[in-house]
Formats: C-alpha cells, sequence, structure tokens
C-alpha cells in the first residue's frame, strides 16, 4: 500500500490514479498532529489492513492529480542521513559508516519549494535517496533482524549546502538542516509491497534533464546495516527516517528558478521548485569536481 497525507493532511492511500480517504478507518487513532496521526497509522497497520483493504477494493476517490499530496511525515522526530555510502562505480573497501542529523523541521512535500538561504555556501546540491520508515521501537538490533523493524520506504531528497562555514566542504548541521531542505513523497509505500529495496532505480531531473541516475545495489552499508549501526547510538521509534545516502555520480546545483524531481522505483515521483532570493548561479549540469572527489575516496558529508 501507498499512504500519503493529502489536503488538510487527510490520511489517504495512493491506488492508481487516484487517493483513497481512509478517515474513517483510523477515526479512533491519536491525532494530536498531521506527524501523529501517520505514526499511529504505521503502529497499528496489521490491524487495520483488512479494513484499509476493502477501501482499495472500492477505490473511490479524486484523482491523484486533482489533490495536493502533503509529505507522509511532516514532522518525524528523527532524520538520520547516512553519509556517502555508494561505491560510486568503484570497487574500492567501504568507507566507515557513519550518520548525520537533519532537522524535521527541513521537510517539504510534493510541489514544495526549496528555499536557498541568503546565508553564503560555495554551492547547493541535490541529493536523490532512498528513505526508510522504521515501524516499531528499535534499541541495539542485529542486522539479521534489522528488517522487522522496517515499516516502509519514501523517496527523499537530501539537499546540501556546501563549504562557506566552517571547514570548507564539510557540513552537517549547518548545511543540512535549513528549512525546506528535506524533500520527501509522494507517499510511504509498505515494506511488503517492495520486492528489494536493494535493487530500485533512483532518479533526479533538473528542468527535464537526468542528474542522478543510480540503483541501490551499488550501496557500500546495506539497510539492515544501517539499522543496527544507528540502533545501536540511538532507539530508532516508528515514523523516523533512515536517508540511505546517495551516488555522488549525478551530484548538481540547485539554483533559482529550478524545477526538480525525484523518483525511486517502485515508490513514485514527485517535483519540487527552486527559489533562491540572491539569485545565484552555478554550471548547469553535474558538478565534475564533487564527482571526482568522491570517487576518489575523499567525500562530502551526506
Amino acid at each position: 500500500m501507498k499512504l500519503v497525507l493529502f489536503n488538510n493532511f487527510v490520511p489517504g492511500i495512493l491506488h492508481g490514479d487516484l487517493v483513497v480517504d481512509i478517515s474513517e478507518v483510523v477515526a479512533h487513532l491519536p491525532r494530536s498532529s498531521p506527524q501523529q496521526l501517520m505514526e499511529s497509522i504505521i503502529q497499528n497497520y496489521v490491524e487495520l489492513r483488512p479494513a484499509l483493504q476493502k477501501f482499495v477494493d472500492v477505490a473511490k476517490g479524486p484523482l491523484a492529480s486533482s489533490v495536493r499530496l502533503c509529505p507522509p511525515l511532516p514532522r518525524p522526530r528523527k532524520i538520520l542521513c547516512a553519509i556517502g555510502n555508494y561505491r560510486e562505480g568503484t570497487d574500492r573497501t567501504p568507507l566507515p559508516l557513519d550518520f548525520f542529523i537533519k532537522s524535521s523541521e527541513a521537510v517539504i512535500g510534493p510541489g514544495g519549494t526549496v528555499v536557498l538561504p541568503e546565508r553564503q555556501h560555495d554551492i547547493f546540491h541535490h541529493e536523490a535517496e532512498l528513505g526508510v520508515i522504521i515501524g516499531s521501537e528499535a534499541h541495539n538490533v542485529a542486522a539479521s533482524e534489522a528488517m522487522e523493524y522496517v515499516f516502509g520506504y519514501t523517496a527523499f531528497m537530501d539537499v546540501s549546502g556546501r563549504g562557506g562555514i566552517g571547514k570548507p566542504g564539510f557540513n552537517s548541521f549547518l548545511g543540512k538542516s535549513y528549512n525546506t531542505f528535506a524533500p520527501l513523497g509522494p507517499s510511504i509505500v509498505t515494506a511488503d509491497s517492495i520486492g528489494n529495496p536493494h535493487k530500485l532505480a533512483v532518479r533526479y531531473w533538473v528542468n527535464g534533464h537526468l542528474r542522478h541516475d543510480y540503483n541501490t545495489d551499488d550501496m557500500e552499508h546495506p539497510i539492515p546495516s544501517l539499522i543496527e549501526f544507528a540502533s545501536s547510538v540511538t532507539t530508532l521509534l516508528p515514523g523516523d527516517i533512515i536517508a540511505c545516502g546517495t551516488n555522488h555520480q549525478g551530484l548538481g546545483p540547485l539554483q533559482d528558478g529550478d524545477v526538480g524531481e525525484i523518483e525511486v522505483e517502485g515508490i513514485g515521483r514527485f517535483s519540487i521548485n527552486v527559489v533562491d532570493p540572491l539569485k545565484r548561479s552555478w554550471p548547469v549540469g553535474i558538478d565534475d569536481v564533487a564527482a571526482a572527489r568522491v570517487r576518489e575516496g575523499r567525500p562530502t558529508t551526506g
């Protein structure tokens, strides 16, 4: 199933071209906020699924193109982003696994606008990624059991401001957590709908031109390893997101007026707009310098 929030954060299921309103099925769940509602659906999904399936079978609802899709997790408690985590077309020894935390206030949904801050950075990069949604509390989970804690997946974009602050080329919170720097969506696809999350195409277009084009089978550290490592440091909770990293060989700038589109195979595709109050510009296309630096084993953060 593909779970969504639409219009004024109405819960729904994306079924083909339709959005099915499931408010009636989930009316009894806690809902102090849209985030809590989706977390409640995640935690109670096994019990809810038969009733949800009946709604899907009837498949009555508006066209998805006629509604506004919201981020399916508007304010996750944690967004853990793997640093690098792709072989980048090389056969090098995997780099050590590490994460940075991205602010949940950075989240926007399909059709949203990434606003580049007026603070100076050397460049702003797009990074298209697979996002893993945690389904149940996980602490010190072994890799062999880790996939049992995965509820589903979403398409995630890690917008990154490089340089200009602190150590050149190295930014974590400061370059990663500006408001609007975490587009995600268009849905949460439940794990049972994805055959193999380690064999999914990830693509990103800028104004119709393909930039990122890689497969998750190139991960250095697979999802079970990410969960094992992360849960050894902090307790993972339902609705937390682990972003799996990106292949930097399709890395490129975001700049004023761009329309970006991200697609993860089996999950869906959505677009974002880019606005820069300062109207800065960078060479259009793939950032070959950054791509080469990562290939040579000197990665930027994220």
